[in-house]
């Protein structure tokens, strides 16, 4: 016996809808046109022997047309997945330019708890000479960072993307990046897809870093 929704559409023509479409606004058109067109096959199905006929050529019809639509467009349909599954996956570090190194220190490691795993001298533009030190409580690491007074003069003032900033872990950073600079973000790295990493300001001027390495 045929079980039909409140529609009056069979619950397995719904059950082929929802397991074909992924546009919303195809699901709603077609259900319209199921509903307006799905009585007069009723109808034709009592008042004819054929009414078998009708039935198989209107599934026919529905998995040609949803075929036929998933087919169209499947580039999109997987740069649209791709956008809804780009996303932050947690909190990759701290960053914070160090002014007063023993107060630092001290608030960090002595009253904060955290422990000494690391550090580095970093080379580069804007960067060189800098000590990069790695705090860790726990899985929450905290780089302190502090430049060498010969080079004070090649940064950018305090705040900068070097400075401070705090980075996220992203599973993608590609579609995330594009939609910044959709909605007017700045990008320090332009080549994020390559590079796997930028920076940009937010609303309130907080330094977001995003990085797409493990």
């Amino acid at each position: 016996m045929q079980c039909y929704s409140d529609e009056g559409i069979p619950q397995n023509i719904i059950r082929i809808l929802y397991s074909n479409y992924v546009n919303k606004y195809e699901i709603i058109k077609m259900r319209l046109w199921i509903t307006t067109n799905f009585n007069r096959f009723i109808m034709e199905y009592k008042n004819s022997r054929k009414g078998v006929i009708h039935s198989c050529l209107l599934a026919i019809c529905l998995i040609i047309w949803t075929g036929n639509i998933n087919a169209q467009n499947p580039d999109t349909q997987v740069e649209k997945r791709s956008e809804l599954e780009a996303k932050v996956t947690g909190l990759k570090y701290i960053s914070i330019h160090v002014l007063q190194l023993e107060k630092t220190l001290k608030l960090y490691r002595e009253i904060l708890g955290f422990k000494m795993s690391d550090a580095e001298i970093l080379h580069g533009p804007g960067l060189e000479g800098m000590l990069v030190m790695k705090l860790k409580a726990n899985d929450l690491t905290i780089g302190l960072s502090l430049t060498a007074p010969e080079f004070i003069h090649q940064i950018g003032p305090v705040g900068n993307t070097n400075h401070n900033h705090f980075m996220l872990q992203v599973n993608d950073i590609g579609p995330i990046g594009d939609k910044l600079k959709e909605e007017g973000y700045v990008l320090e790295n332009e080549n994020y897809k390559r590079d796997k990493y930028t920076f940009f300001t937010g609303p309130n001027g907080e330094i977001i870093g995003l990085s797409g390495w493990d």
